[in-house]
């Protein structure tokens, strides 16, 4: 009996469907929680969206961590190469290799590398490796209660995620020469009810 290999996806990615998160910090807390992060070293962050982008105030949100570049910056500025890019686009920081220099801290434009102050070494989201490997979600992802971060590949998007998704959404720093895989689902206005 021969066992049929299946290929990887191309690029595993954050879609954040930003019409349905509800602001309630689960990613962020699934993330800290799992990895049992130093005070002050966060991996996924919350951002209220500015009413100049959105004018609701306090009603949509980008949920953001590491956006696994198919060009990472981190990747080519470690001189000890403790940063790897796997077969499905997941970008791998190998922790026992750092030697905590920075230059990946400093040549991410999105600011996904974070120094660890107690171990001295950079650290960020490696998109729960090992969970995909072990065929789990991602910590954030499981968490979110609305389904409004998922992970996907880019290249076998839904029509209708693809139709939607937007890669440099209002806001958020445009850097093609890294090409961050992380997708956006924008909010729609809300719909005014008269009586």
């Amino acid at each position: 009996m021969t066992t049929q290999k299946t290929s990887l996806p191309r690029q595993r990615a954050f879609l954040v469907d930003v019409e349905r998160c509800i602001g309630c910090f689960t990613c962020a807390m699934a993330c800290k929680n799992y990895y049992h992060q130093e005070t002050g070293v966060v991996w996924r962050q919350l951002y209220p969206l500015d009413e100049a982008i959105y004018p609701h105030r306090e009603r949509a949100f980008y949920s953001l961590a590491c956006n696994h570049c198919e060009n990472p910056a981190c990747l080519n500025a470690c001189p000890v190469k403790a940063y790897e890019k796997r077969e499905d686009g997941v970008v791998v920081h190998h922790q026992d290799r750092c030697i905590g220099c920075g230059n990946c801290i400093r040549s991410c434009p999105y600011g996904a590398p974070r120094y660890n102050p107690v171990l001295k070494k950079a650290e960020k989201c490696s998109l729960c490796h090992e969970r995909l490997d072990a065929g789990e979600q991602p910590a954030c992802v499981q968490s979110c209660p609305v389904r409004a971060l998922r992970l996907v590949d880019i290249a076998a998007l839904s029509t209708a995620d693809a139709a939607n998704a937007v890669q440099y959404p209002a806001g958020y720093p445009e850097m093609p020469q890294v090409n961050p895989s992380t997708r956006f689902i924008m909010p729609r206005t809300p719909r005014v009810v008269r009586r």
